[in-house]
């Protein structure tokens, strides 16, 4: 069963925004939007970008990058993290006296 859409009301940069969006999803929503209005404003109050679209952009630029870097991050760990479970494996393998590979 397809859980319905409710209205929640954003507020970014001093304006309102209505958004539809499944009901488990509000709290993640919220804080997306909190973020984002956060790192808009610091834009905004450091007077380096100026107008809503160009601040909008540069926020929405920051934010790809932050997470295209923790994308990277975590393919990293996750590669690791698999080539310590094989040399994990060979050790108990080799403990066990099952040499296979």
């Amino acid at each position: 069963m397809t859980e319905q859409a409710v209205p929640v009301t954003l507020h970014i940069l001093n304006k309102e925004y209505k958004i539809a969006c499944p009901a488990d999803k509000q709290d993640e929503l919220l804080a997306s939007a909190q973020l984002l209005d956060q790192q808009m404003r610091e834009l905004r109050d450091s007077g380096k970008v100026i107008g809503p679209d160009r601040i909008a952009v540069v926020a929405a630029l920051n934010l790809a990058h932050e997470l295209k870097q923790l994308q990277k991050q975590n393919n990293t760990l996750c590669d690791e993290f698999f080539d310590r479970l094989i040399e994990m494996r060979h050790k108990i393998e080799h403990v066990l006296g099952g040499d296979s590979n």
